[in-house]
Formats: structure tokens, C-alpha cells, sequence
């Protein structure tokens, strides 16, 4: 593997934990990653000629600490802080971390302080967990990259100034901090698990950590109903994740998916899990989704999937989450059975949804499964030209050029 790419696939592992100690040791968000960000830098400039070093993550890590140390030494912060910051070891690699004294999952709960708006809760865990730009969360929340990137300088400000501590709370504060905490997660493996942009579909390290973190927090909320359906969820998910691709990269939508491909331990985890919090009698959106993870999951194949029983848990969804994405997944269960009818399903969502993709790119698949191939080819390049770059936009290309040469079949 090159330096370059090396970097790139530490960047996507480490950046979480290097920024994450760097804000509990400074207490200053923005120089934690600035100075995570010039390590990595570093790294780029000096691994080519000096070899990778055999521990890379604590490379940056000490090196990310040093920049800091020497940011604050001449902005004269004051001794105290110095001599906090020289407690963090200086061994090759970062001391283990257990349970829920993790700086990670402490980073989640600082940001999802009730005293922030919940979207930027989310936003600015996703930029300081994960390492995203503020192009990607804006992509994932539908707005301008301006206006983003003044929400995160809103949130850091706020944290400052309130002086929200780094922390995990206690037990009494937890309830209120839950719901932006499962967003977090959940945005989280979902952008590593069909990344929006570039050229990789699947952004392992980012699903792999939401479902570490979501463990974590399972553990620190036992018997709590929607943490143990968030982690089916997407346990369930992920157990597919090895057919999502082809031999090239591309997407390969869930029809034809190679299922002895799937992760058959996982798809037993996840269940069990799933039967497990479900007897609890509180089932929340993270739980009927998980259902409907399961039904997919548990089809022996595509044609077998019981639509009818996906639909109605849509319908459930959908009157705890009334969105128009949630309406427009229950008409794709439906025209599954009954296409014409999931069309008409679909044209009510056409002003909430205009401009975004998944609207035309749903009409065309049910007009294929009509047999209106003129209508659906129409829809398939309207998706194409709103879609973002990526593979979801390669998937739909693709699809409109056998749509056009007459290849496709449903």
C-alpha cells in the first residue's frame, strides 16, 4: 500500500480518537483539529522518505499532542494547561481504552448536550468523530455547505462559552441526551456504509466504529429498548455489506445480491437481539426498522421477501417518524406487489422531496416493473443528473443506459 493511501485509511480509523483526546486535554475543539489534521499532514511528508513507523496511530497521536503542546506554549496559555497535556504517554501507541471511559463515546455525549440544536448535536460529532468535511454533513442534512459550516462554528462556540464538560453523564442526564446520541450513530454507520461521495461505496472504519460505539453504549444502557434496536439495526445491515459490491466496486442493489454472500452470524445477532428488546413492549423507530432490516435479511431470496409485512412496518414508522422517506420506502414496499399502486403512493411526496433523487429514481423503477420503459428512462436521467457523485450515481447510470438499450428485465 502507498503512503498516500496508508494515511488516507489511518485518517479514517484514527482520526476519531486522536481529536477526541486532543479536545479532552485541551479542551479547545478547534485546535484539536488543526493539530490532528497537521500530524496527518506530516505524515505525508515524512513517511515516504522515513518508512512508515511500526505503531502509525500512536505516531500521529504523540506528534498531534506535540503540535498542540507547542500551539498553546506560544499562545502562553499557562503552566497548568502545559502540564496537563504533558500527562498524555508518549508510547508508540495510545493507552487501551474500556468500557465507557472511552474518549470517543465521551466526544458523542459532549456534543449531544441538550443545550445544542440536534441537528448540529449531530453535524458536529460527525465532523470532530469521524474526520467528515463539511461538504459530506451538509450533503447528509440537505443544505448549503455555508450554512453548515456556520451551524459546527455555532456548536464549538456554544460548547466554549456554556462550558459543557467532556464527559459521560450520569445516569439521571442520560434520557435527554439519548435521541441525538442514536443519530450520531446512526448517520455515522450509515455514511460509512454507502458513502455519498468519492469513489469507495463503502467506508468500512466509519460502520465498524458506529457499531464498536453502539456496543459501548448498550453496555451503559442496559435494557434501554432503541440502543439494543439501533445496534440490530445495524448489525443487520452490515451482514449484507460483503455482496453490496461487485468485483469492480459497483453497487449491487439488493435484488441481485449473491445472499450466500450474506453474514449469516450476524444476521443471528442481530435478530436475537431484535427479540430480545422487542419484548420489552416499547418497540421505537430504531426497532421497526431493525424489523424491517430483519424481513430483508431473513428472505431466503428476493422474491420471498414479504412486502405486504415490510409495508405495514413502514406504515408503524411512519406515525412515530412522519417523513416523507419513510412514505416514500413504504411505496417502494408496496409497488414491490402492486406497482401501479406504489406509483400512485409516490406522486403525493413530489413537492417534499423535489429535487432529490430518490424521488425520480424510485418512479423509474416502478414504471420498468410496468413495462413503461419510455417514462422510466425519462426518470432514471432526472435521478442521474440530481444524484451526488459516487457510486449511488454510477448505480443509476448505469440502470439508465440498460433501461435505453432495452437490457433490463423486472
Amino acid at each position: 500500500m502507498t503512503v498516500p493511501a496508508t494515511v488516507a485509511a489511518l485518517f479514517r480509523d484514527e482520526w476519531g480518537q486522536i481529536t477526541a483526546t486532543l479536545i479532552r486535554l485541551t479542551g479547545d475543539w478547534d485546535l484539536a483539529e488543526e493539530c490532528a489534521q497537521d500530524a496527518f499532514t506530516q505524515a505525508l511528508a515524512r513517511w515516504p522518505a522515513d518508512g512508515v513507523p511500526p505503531n502509525p496511530g500512536g505516531w500521529l497521536t504523540t506528534t498531534a499532542r506535540n503540535k498542540a503542546v507547542d500551539r498553546l506554549r506560544r499562545a502562553a496559555v499557562g503552566a497548568a494547561k502545559l502540564r496537563e497535556l504533558a500527562a498524555l504517554r508518549v508510547a508508540d501507541a495510545p493507552p487501551p481504552t474500556a468500557g465507557v471511559e472511552d474518549d470517543r463515546l465521551r466526544l458523542i455525549f459532549t456534543c449531544c448536550h441538550p443545550g445544542l440544536p440536534f441537528e448540529a448535536r449531530v453535524a458536529l460529532t460527525l465532523r470532530t468523530l469521524a474526520g467528515l468535511t463539511t461538504a459530506e454533513i451538509a450533503r447528509a442534512f440537505l443544505v448549503p455547505e455555508a450554512t453548515m459550516s456556520k451551524r459546527l462554528t455555532r456548536a464549538k462556540r456554544r460548547i466554549r462559552e456554556a462550558g459543557i464538560p467532556f464527559r459521560v453523564p450520569p445516569a439521571e442526564a442520560l434520557p435527554a441526551r439519548l435521541p441525538a446520541v442514536l443519530g450520531v450513530l446512526y448517520l455515522l454507520f450509515t455514511e460509512g456504509y454507502a458513502a455519498g461521495s468519492g469513489a469507495e461505496p463503502v467506508r468500512q472504519g466509519l460502520s465498524d466504529e458506529a457499531i464498536r460505539l453502539a456496543r459501548l453504549l448498550v453496555r451503559l444502557l442496559p435494557g434501554e429498548p432503541e440502543a439494543g434496536g439501533l445496534l440490530a439495526l445495524m448489525v443487520l445491515h452490515d451482514a449484507r455489506r460483503p455482496a453490496r459490491t461487485g468485483g469492480g466496486g459497483e453497487l449491487v442493489p439488493l435484488e441481485g445480491q449473491d445472499r450466500s454472500r450474506w453474514r449469516r452470524e450476524q444476521i443471528e445477532e442481530g435478530t436475537a437481539l431484535l427479540d430480545e428488546v422487542l419484548r420489552l413492549g416499547q418497540a421505537g423507530p430504531y426497532q421497526i426498522q431493525a424489523a424491517i432490516a430483519a424481513c430483508h435479511a431473513t428472505a431466503p431470496s428476493f422474491e420471498e421477501t414479504p412486502w405486504a409485512e415490510i409495508a405495514l412496518l413502514y406504515g408503524r414508522l411512519e406515525r412515530l417518524v412522519p417523513s416523507a422517506i419513510v412514505r416514500l420506502n413504504r411505496a417502494i414496499a408496496v409497488g414491490m406487489v402492486d406497482p401501479a399502486r406504489g406509483l400512485a403512493l409516490v406522486e403525493p411526496l413530489a413537492s417534499a422531496l423535489d429535487g432529490h433523487h430518490l424521488l425520480p429514481a424510485t418512479r423509474a423503477d416502478l414504471l420498468c416493473r410496468l413495462g413503461r420503459r419510455p417514462e422510466a428512462a425519462a426518470q432514471y436521467r432526472q435521478a442521474v443528473e440530481l444524484a451526488p457523485d459516487g457510486p449511488e450515481r454510477r448505480h443509476l447510470a448505469r440502470r439508465l443506459a440498460e433501461i435505453s438499450s432495452g437490457g433490463v428485465s423486472v
